[in-house]
């Protein structure tokens, strides 16, 4: 009896489930020969259409922002690597003349002087042709200059270290008896990358240089980084 009553359910499953798919085959068809019923599926079709093309675009802005996030991670672990690499070296160290003796000056006007003897350039922040030190490094900076005159021949020597145009610090000779007269300053600043540091002869002054080797200098280094 049991056995009779489940090939009975069986059948009726059967039965169902193959009523079911003729009905759905049914729509379709039904669907496809009423225009109202074709464009509500085309309406459908488009509205899917658009939320994926939606999701696209949203899925290229996350792209896009995921780049610009992994460039600026490089750019820090390029910075991390550089400073943990150890203090970046940055010093210079030059005189006024490549060779021989002799007065710059004086001008009618102030005046960047050019020091052309480079004995040390590290980083190359120094420019020998405009004698202007450029900070490639935000940081605290140590700068000393010198000045020589020569007395036979005056007026007075009057030099200024400078600092994007704003004097800083100044070494002043006063034309006397003596012969030949030496200065110097020095100063600690700190620096942005890309301000400029330069030493400036006064108008109407000179500077004088010795082939013995007294000598007009310009040093700077980084003390440490900021």
């Amino acid at each position: 009896m049991n056995g009779i009553t489940v090939c009975l359910l069986a059948l009726c499953c059967c039965l169902s489930e193959t009523q079911a798919q003729e009905n759905n085959q049914d729509q379709k068809a039904c669907c496809l020969s009423n225009p109202g019923c074709l464009m509500k599926e085309l309406v459908s079709i488009g509205e899917k259409l658009g939320t994926m093309v939606e999701k696209q675009g949203t899925m290229g802005d996350n792209l896009r922002l995921m780049e610009t996030r992994l460039q600026t991670s490089e750019k820090e672990v390029e910075e991390l690597k550089r400073l943990t690499g150890g203090q970046p070296k940055v010093a210079f160290s030059a005189a006024f003349r490549e060779s021989g003796s002799g007065d710059t000056g004086p001008f009618n006007t102030n005046t960047p002087l050019q020091y052309k003897k480079v004995f040390s350039n590290t980083d190359n922040c120094y420019n020998p042709a405009t004698g202007i030190f450029t900070a490639t490094v935000k940081g605290m900076y140590y700068f000393r200059f010198t000045t020589m005159n020569n007395q036979a021949n005056p007026p007075s020597s009057v030099v200024s270290l400078t600092k994007n145009g704003q004097s800083l610090a100044t070494v002043w000779d006063h034309g006397s008896t003596d012969t030949n007269d030496s200065g110097s300053n020095a100063v600690v600043i700190s620096l942005e990358v890309g301000d400029n540091v330069y030493v400036e002869l006064w108008a109407k002054k000179l500077v004088y240089e010795d082939s013995n080797l007294y000598l007009t200098t310009f040093s700077g280094f980084l003390l440490f980084a900021m």
